[in-house]
């Protein structure tokens, strides 16, 4: 894992159905370290150590058109949160590999969850990865 400086506190993603939207990111998120930490009637928040980074909320309108990339300690992380998301109703977006385009040490995926956000968990290589599908386009 990159250590850096915190930009962004949190994000919140209004879904319209919580408890599918849970499933899959309950799944999705386990393989990265991010547990839940808050569970209320109208939401859920995720996170690790303590800090609910992640929350999905009930309600109108929900969203449709962002990106969110979390941060993995590997790639084997990485796969599995692909897997994890594919199997709880998420579609594929971009396919676990090197995404030369940002970097030959980022190894990403990429899924669009039950709204068509683009959900990402991304590995950020101390060293170039040589030993992976190298992908490209726009995930």
């Amino acid at each position: 894992m990159t250590v850096r400086r915190i930009i962004v506190d949190h994000v919140l993603f209004v879904v319209g159905d919580l408890d599918a939207s849970r499933r899959l990111y309950s799944a999705a998120l386990a393989p990265l370290g991010f547990e839940e930490l808050h569970v209320q009637e109208d939401g859920v928040s995720y996170g690790a150590e303590g800090l609910d980074d992640f929350t999905i909320a009930r309600g109108t309108p929900v969203t449709t058109a962002a990106h969110v990339a979390f941060d993995a300690e590997g790639r084997a992380a990485v796969d599995a949160f692909f897997e994890a998301a594919l199997a709880n109703g998420a579609t594929i977006r971009g396919e676990p590999g090197v995404w030369a385009q940002y970097s030959e040490r980022y190894y990403g995926a990429f899924v669009n969850d039950l709204h068509g956000n683009n959900v990402e968990a991304v590995f950020h290589s101390p060293v170039p990865i040589t030993d992976a599908p190298e992908r490209g386009g726009a995930p």
